[in-house]
């Protein structure tokens, strides 16, 4: 990327170079965040314990205890077939996984460049903006008997389902983060005679990035929860179709089992969001710490 720094707002020469992960670790240990963040999920555990186990309080007893759910989900010989020794556990992570990595990417392809173009194009923006916000409200759950109709088999329309909840979101961002570009940086990019594919790869793009990354952690999380409704409509195979499952043949402890894996799962895809974004984005860092 250029950029036209003046000698005053140009970033020292130690916060050029990256930090050591001794460091970041060392400041991790020392933060107080990761430590409410295990005290919020001890609370949360202990008050599922004390309703549900102990208690066994209203109709928090109709749930699956915390104990049997563990116990079931640490098991070599688990009751319902399901835990982290079964092979049958990691084919449905497998499949949910696959189906929510080629959703995301091809709804992060098509997204931004479409995002991009409504930032770039006024004409675009005019065609494409009352398609996006006519489509846009439409439920997941609506859009299934047409993906049915339309993608043959079976994995093709829980794949598209899945890819739909995260483009809508990818595309908005993209384009408010296009919008937020300051028009200065339009005009030096010009004077300097830059042509308008190099407007797009040095200035339009770079300059979105904060927003585009925002809206991809929001697309991950909406993969995941189209993807367990698409599951359970069309799949075979899959954590989503698992939790219905299990919830249909009341094997309540394996369902538990099923969504936490899918917590767990979301949680990991959008920490590598974040953390790709963090890393493509050190120039934002430095120019931020210069500035």
């Amino acid at each position: 990327m250029v950029q036209l720094v003046t000698p005053a707002a140009a970033p020292s020469p130690s916060l050029t170079t990256a930090t050591p992960w001794s460091i970041k670790l060392r400041r991790a240990l020392y933060s107080t965040r990761p430590y409410y963040a295990a005290l919020g999920i001890l609370l949360f555990f202990a008050l599922w314990y004390l309703l549900v186990d102990f208690g066994k309080v209203w109709r928090f007893r109709e749930l699956p205890g915390l104990v049997p759910s563990v116990r079931e989900w640490t098991s070599r010989s688990p009751v319902y077939g399901v835990s982290l020794f079964t092979a049958e556990y990691y084919a449905h992570i497998w499949a949910s996984v696959y189906r929510v990595a080629v959703a995301f990417l091809a709804a992060t392809a098509l997204g931004v460049a479409i995002g991009v173009m409504m930032g770039w194009s006024r004409i675009f923006r005019g065609l494409a903006f009352p398609i996006l916000e006519l489509l846009r409200p439409i439920p997941v759950l609506a859009w299934i008997p047409l993906a049915i109709l339309l993608l043959p088999g079976r994995e093709a329309p829980i794949i598209g389902l899945t890819f739909l909840a995260a483009f809508f979101v990818t595309i908005l961002n993209t384009w408010l983060g296009v919008r937020s570009i300051d028009p200065v940086y339009f005009r030096a990019a010009r004077s300097l005679g830059f042509s308008s594919h190099a407007i797009l790869i040095h200035v339009i793009i770079p300059g979105a990035l904060p927003y585009i990354f925002v809206g991809l952690q929001i697309a991950m999380g909406a993969c995941w929860f189209s993807l367990v409704a698409s599951e359970i409509v069309s799949g075979q195979a899959g954590l989503g179709y698992k939790v219905w499952e299990t919830y249909y043949y009341v094997q309540y402890e394996t369902m538990v089992i099923a969504m936490a894996t899918l917590g767990l799962l979301g949680y990991i895809s959008s920490a590598l969001v974040r953390i790709l974004g963090d890393y493509l984005m050190r120039w934002r860092v430095r120019m931020l710490a210069g500035a």
